[in-house]
């Protein structure tokens, strides 16, 4: 069996129980950006494809400490010792754990880097659509207004200027996304109209 196969046939089916924003789709889109960012940055692929797919099994045991536990769960699976050493495993442990949008401090390794970049995901409508859901999973019984306000006070504190969501190597993608997303911000006539539209 190749690392793709163990990959594609026991660790990303783990996705589909997941909550809607972090399916198995999730996993592919950071999966394929992370590899993209590996090329454009030297870094081995081979291990930034296994820090990808790893990053949010954590999910299974704790949504607040889940890149805590992703970490610990990449270092645990035994069949990764076939194609990675000690070290590797280490740095690929570190990545994972590096990868969480509210963490205060710079990745270790570029590998974090590429994690925590291709993670970010910064599509405004995503975003949104993906806030609501949380917001209505928090508050199952809220009213629009509850969920509304919740959802803007979520982006506020986390992508709007001085917001804790740092991009550590400012791709396009990200730059440009964040950017449109804090025009919506700024303009909460507009952020409702989506909001309702979700």
């Amino acid at each position: 069996m190749s690392l793709e196969q163990y990959i594609e046939q026991t660790i990303l089916p783990q996705y589909d129980a997941f909550d809607g924003g972090h399916r198995r789709d999730h996993a592919l889109t950071v999966i394929d950006e992370s590899l993209k960012l590996a090329r454009e940055h030297g870094a081995d692929e081979r291990m930034a494809y296994v820090i990808a797919a790893y990053h949010d099994l954590g999910l299974r045991i704790d949504r607040e400490k889940h890149h805590i536990y992703s970490g610990e769960i990449l270092m645990a699976d035994e069949t990764l010792h076939r194609w990675f050493t000690e070290e590797q495993l280490a740095t690929m442990r570190d990545a994972v754990e590096d990868h969480r949008a509210s963490s205060k401090n710079p990745p270790r390794t570029i590998y974090g880097a590429i994690v925590a970049e291709a993670d970010r995901q910064i599509d405004p409508l995503t975003v949104i659509r993906r806030t609501m859901a949380y917001s209505a999973r928090l508050y199952p019984d809220g009213d629009f207004e509850t969920l509304f306000q919740r959802t803007k006070a979520h982006l506020q504190e986390k992508y709007a200027e001085g917001g804790y969501l740092k991009l550590w190597l400012n791709s396009e993608r990200n730059v440009r996304g964040l950017e449109e997303l804090r025009a919506i911000i700024r303009d909460e006539e507009r952020l409702r109209q989506i909001a309702s539209q979700v």
